[in-house]
């Protein structure tokens, strides 16, 4: 689904007090053992990753995790600041209590079950299918998150986006997408694959656990049905692959079609109980799950989706209840899952909390005491200049209709690039945070959340909104409003350093402007034209080529395998790898065109271009653990990042820069190099 609603920019580089020397390049983390043309991550990044061992309360290490360590910092002070500082009923009474309340883990021990027992008492109570069917309705909520790697996932049976639509882009829409599972990809609950069987095995178990520690009896019967239940909801899931496809999940409905294409779930009960009667038109992103969910209520005993629903219940609200329960959802999904043997401390934990419930409120504090004005200025220079290499590129294009390009120029035109925070803040007056309620916080901001998003449906389209917040470490291409988001915590050092040369800057944030911008053309923003409306403004021609050049792509990192059953996805990474190849190709016309037609200054031995691309690759500096690695393979739109820095094989320059040769690893003979812009 990130594809059409947002496709986000994951990376990993390095924020390490001695990482950026003067030139921003860290020669201590550089394997020159390891020649470049063997592999130009290990030649970047080998010494560092040798040095630094991912730690125990983490699945992945590297720039990137530092950073983000940094950032909640930050974000940690600013709510304890502000929270003493605070009045009563203010924004900054709402934050400070939201992170107390959630730190308070003697007081969460102290109530215990209680906060869930009328809640299971709920679902115990439920009558008949229509009953079901409007409990369904009521958990409805935007709870997808696009901070996850790629995609937009709830674990309700269905999730609500709203956005515009593909062919009505001025105004907002719902749509549905599918959800129910309790592992991150319906291929853990299918697959064949070895490591799969036995990760199904350690989630009943799972179950189990959860089940006992609230109290529920019979907990190992009711896991294998409630197991036996999403295999069958993730059997009626369509693939990551369909998922990112435009023109597959574009499906709209019109209210009266639901009884007729997804017969079974009483649709009159579930549309009234979420508050979205009145709506005549959805779009439906995964047809199938709809549908067969939808089957799967009418024919699966109303005993075994109770039993399912209570055990979703308990392991989404697992953080705000008593340590074990915590416990127990961490050593599955922390450990099983991604091989972390030690589960964060609190504070961090309640940042994240604080920062999803509130996420503006502490945005509008980083900024102010975090991101200066004169750097929002230089940024805004830096995507001039990259909006005008793409300009130029296009112009460039031999291959390329006249009509294809105006188009193409028109969208870069109207493109809308927010740096570090946006125009308008939100209100959250509405959210009531009761101190020493983590339990009812959480439900209360999660019940906010969707309200504000249902609100806007029908209304006109703000291509100003932010779906990120300002003290997050990421990036973000909207491809139906054709905008982009950069927050302000990925706008400094060492990413971006007002005092660095050239060369670095365009090597790291020069890349992610360009990679966010090159989003709105990469395989599936190429569908969208300069309004955000799905068309198709190609010749037929011109598709050929912009095909042809993806499938090579995609063949290119096909061949990256770091484990013999498991590689990387080429034609499942392609958005991302096309981004990350236009972004670096525009980057580096910008930055030469930024010298003025003069040679860039040698630094610590380091000419221009190679500061440049060891900029690029440095940024890139990160690694998972295999059980993580394996679920970014599986379910991340996204290349791990020791082939995403490997993406300098397609340009040409980087070959006279070390220089390469053809008997090098990753050589690419010219005729082979790939050009997508």
């Amino acid at each position: 689904m990130s594809r059409l609603l947002v496709t986000v920019y994951v990376f990993c580089f390095a924020a390490t007090s001695a990482w950026a020397a003067a030139t921003g390049i860290d020669r201590a983390a550089m394997d020159t053992t390891t020649p470049p043309g063997t592999d130009f991550w290990q030649y970047a990044n080998g010494a560092w990753v040798k040095a630094h061992p991912i730690p125990a309360d983490r699945s992945s290490y590297g720039v990137g995790p530092i950073m983000v360590e940094e950032v909640n910092r930050r974000v940690a002070d600013l709510i304890q600041k502000a929270a003493r500082d605070a009045k009563a009923g203010s924004d900054a009474a709402r934050i400070g209590d939201y992170y107390a309340s959630f730190l308070d883990e003697a007081g969460i021990e102290a109530r215990g079950m209680a906060p869930l027992k009328p809640l299971l008492a709920k679902i115990a109570a439920l009558p008949d299918r229509t009953a079901l069917a409007g409990y369904l309705g009521e958990g409805l909520r935007a709870d997808v998150d696009v901070m996850d790697a790629t995609d937009l996932y709830t674990d309700n049976i269905f999730g609500l986006w709203t956005s515009p639509a593909p062919d009505d882009p001025a105004k907002y829409v719902p749509y549905l997408l599918q959800g129910g599972l309790g592992m991150p990809d319906r291929e853990y609950y299918l697959s064949a694959n070895e490591a799969m069987k036995k990760t199904r095995v350690q989630y009943i178990a799972h179950i189990v656990a959860m089940l006992k520690l609230a109290g529920i009896a019979d907990a190992d019967a009711k896991a294998g049905r409630i197991m036996a239940l999403e295999t069958k909801i993730a059997a009626t899931h369509a693939s990551r692959a369909d998922s990112n496809d435009v023109q597959k999940g574009n499906n709209p409905w019109a209210r009266a079609d639901f009884s007729t294409k997804a017969p079974g779930l009483d649709w009159s009960a579930y549309f009234a109980a979420a508050g979205l009667e009145t709506q005549s038109r959805f779009i439906v992103w995964q047809p199938t799950a709809i549908t067969g969910i939808s089957r799967l209520v009418a024919s699966e005993p109303i005993a075994d989706w109770k039993d399912y629903l209570a055990f979703r219940l308990i392991d989404h609200f697992g953080d705000c209840l008593p340590k074990a329960f915590a416990a127990e959802h961490f050593a599955f999904y922390g450990t099983a899952l991604e091989g972390t043997p030690q589960i964060r401390a609190r504070w961090k934990r309640a940042v994240d909390a604080t920062n999803a419930a509130l996420g503006e409120v502490v945005g509008k504090l980083y900024v102010e005491k975090y991101f200066p004005p004169e750097a929002k200025a230089q940024l805004e220079v830096m995507v001039a200049n990259m909006i005008a290499a793409y300009n130029k590129r296009i112009d460039a294009l031999a291959w390329m209709a006249s009509s294809t390009k105006a188009e193409a120029k028109r969208k870069l035109a109207s493109l809308k690039v927010g740096i570090a925070y946006p125009d308008k803040w939100r209100d959250y007056s509405g959210l009531a945070v009761v101190r020493g309620d983590a339990f009812g916080n959480l439900q209360r901001a999660e019940e906010f959340e969707y309200r504000y998003r249902r609100a806007r449906l029908g209304r006109p389209v703000d291509r100003g909104e932010w779906v990120m917040t300002p003290q997050t470490v990421n990036a973000v291409n909207l491809p139906l409003h054709n905008s982009l988001n950069f927050p302000a915590a990925i706008l400094q050092a060492p990413y971006f350093d007002p005092k660095a040369p050239a060369a670095i800057n365009y090597g790291g944030i020069g890349a992610t402007i360009g990679h966010e911008i090159s989003h709105s053309f990469d395989d599936q923003g190429a569908q969208f034209d300069s309004t955000g409306r799905l068309r198709n403004w190609w010749t037929d021609a011109d598709l050929k080529q912009f095909q042809e050049a993806g499938a090579a792509l995609a063949l290119q990192f096909d061949a990256y395998k770091p484990f013999p059953d498991l590689g990387v996805n080429g034609k499942q990474t392609l958005s991302e790898n096309i981004a990350d190849l236009a972004g670096l190709t525009a980057s580096y016309d910008a930055f030469r065109a930024s010298l003025g037609g003069k040679a860039a200054p040698t630094v610590d031995g380091l000419n221009g271009d190679q500061q440049f691309f060891l900029s690029y690759a440095q940024s890139w500096c990160g690694y998972l653990r295999p059980e993580a690695l394996r679920q970014r393979l599986i379910g991340d739109g996204h290349a791990p990042a020791q082939y995403r820095a490997l993406t300098v094989r397609n340009l040409n320059a980087w070959y006279a820069a070390f220089p390469i040769e053809p008997r090098d690893r990753l050589y690419v003979a010219p005729d082979k190099r790939v050009q997508v812009w």
